[in-house]
């Protein structure tokens, strides 16, 4: 056995020697930073070293509940010694009462669980045409717009970035300017089963909808006979002060999907869809051989039990309060912040120049931010993040944008 078998999973390797590990044998498909992170607890993380991060933008939107939340890792500890892993074609009981909890505080039905936002608009995607007549099989989705990297979900994303030198894509899309309900009404025809969108687009750059245009395509879907799904992998699960993304503009989906933050950082996936929609998908047609599996169920509960022990839903709008306050702000103060977008923990400042010096300066200052269309930058804080780490990592961030040089506009 090699040394570094031996050691695998006691002493963390350093970040220079875990950075030559991953040039050796791990596939690069991400840009990483040159930094092995080992562990977590809530919105801290600390590197090999024995840096400490402030992260606000933890887990890429899926640590809602900050690193290592208490209940989860208490759920998943007891879990992981009673029973991992079964088929579908067993009953869990953790997995019936984790579907009732999503279904008490969305808008009813059922359940479908897999593993990632990817494989939940996937199953949106089959069970839309599966519910509809077999001529109607085309789905409208958003410029700007994104569902994940597996052909269907990776063709729905309207972002021709995503296509290049993986073509042809799949069959039955179409993309409409989001905002713009005449070009939905223009694109709908006797093939199209579905409107597919993210109430609040999140990779493109956390765009709200015009106001009444969630509910016009509720309108079109409902009178052209479509179904209307929701992709709230990341607005879902309390990210924006409501258990899920469509209950603040009060425009129901017929299929909404599930994912990121859904188990408090462990993987899981999930589509919700109504009881009459959820029977068309029958035995044989779909299936995720980990959905819903013990561990992933009982992570998705603690994740809904902490978040109602702790009175998480109102203290991420009084934190998303306090993000406004001093954004606002900074955008006074700092010419190259062309706008503000937050909606509860989902916060986005658009530059006027490219944002990547931004992210580097902030990595080399111990904050981790995002930044994404190229000149947003992202922040998906956690809920239980303290008063005090966000008027810390918003000092950083201030001074960082302050000093930006005012470049490329």
């Amino acid at each position: 056995m090699s040394t570094t078998d031996a050691s695998a999973g006691t002493e963390p390797l350093s970040s220079t020697d875990t950075v030559e590990l991953f040039q050796k044998y791990v596939v690069p498909n991400y840009v990483r930073y040159p930094v092995n992170l080992v562990r977590g607890e809530g919105s801290k993380i600390w590197d090999a070293e024995g840096k400490e991060y402030l992260d606000l933008f933890p887990g890429w939107g899926c640590n809602l509940l900050g690193h290592c939340p208490d209940m989860v890792v208490a759920a998943v500890q007891d879990q992981v010694a009673k029973l991992i892993h079964v088929p579908n074609t067993w009953h869990m009981d953790v997995q019936g009462q984790w579907a009732k909890m999503l279904s008490d505080r969305s808008f009813g039905g059922k359940a479908f669980f897999c593993n990632s936002g990817a494989e939940a608009n996937e199953a949106a995607i089959k069970l839309a045409r599966l519910h509809t007549p077999h001529e109607k099989y085309k789905i409208i989705t958003f410029l700007g717009g994104f569902h994940g990297r597996t052909y269907g979900a990776v063709t729905a994303t309207a972002q021709p970035k995503y296509h290049q030198h993986i073509g042809p894509m799949m069959a039955g899309f179409s993309y409409a300017p989001h905002g713009d309900l005449e070009a939905v009404r223009d694109l709908v025809d006797e093939h199209t089963c579905a409107i597919m969108i993210e109430p609040i687009q999140g990779e493109g750059g956390v765009k709200l909808p015009p106001e009444g245009f969630l509910e016009g395509l509720r309108k079109i879907a409902d009178e052209n006979n479509l179904l209307l799904i929701f992709d709230e992998v990341q607005t879902g699960c309390g990210r924006t002060g409501e258990w899920f993304g469509y209950q603040h503009f009060g425009v129901q989906p017929d299929i909404m999907t599930l994912a990121k933050s859904l188990c408090g950082g462990v993987a899981g996936g999930a589509l919700m869809t109504t009881s009459e929609i959820a029977d068309s998908l029958k035995p044989g047609m779909h299936a995720a051989t980990f959905g819903g599996n013990p561990l992933a169920a009982r992570a998705g509960i603690a994740a809904i039990e902490q978040i109602e022990r702790d009175g998480l839903l109102e203290k991420a709008k009084q934190a998303s309060e306090i993000f406004r306050e001093r954004l606002t702000a900074l955008k006074q103060e700092c010419d190259l912040i062309r706008e503000v977008r937050i909606v509860g923990m989902m916060i986005g400042l658009e530059l006027s120049v490219d944002g990547a010096p931004a992210v580097k300066a902030c990595l080399e200052k111990q904050l981790l931010i995002n930044c994404t269309q190229g000149r947003v930058i992202r922040l998906l804080p956690a809920m239980n993040i303290t008063e005090e780490e966000i008027h810390h990592g918003c000092d950083i961030l201030s001074e960082v944008l302050k000093n930006l040089p005012a470049t490329a506009e």
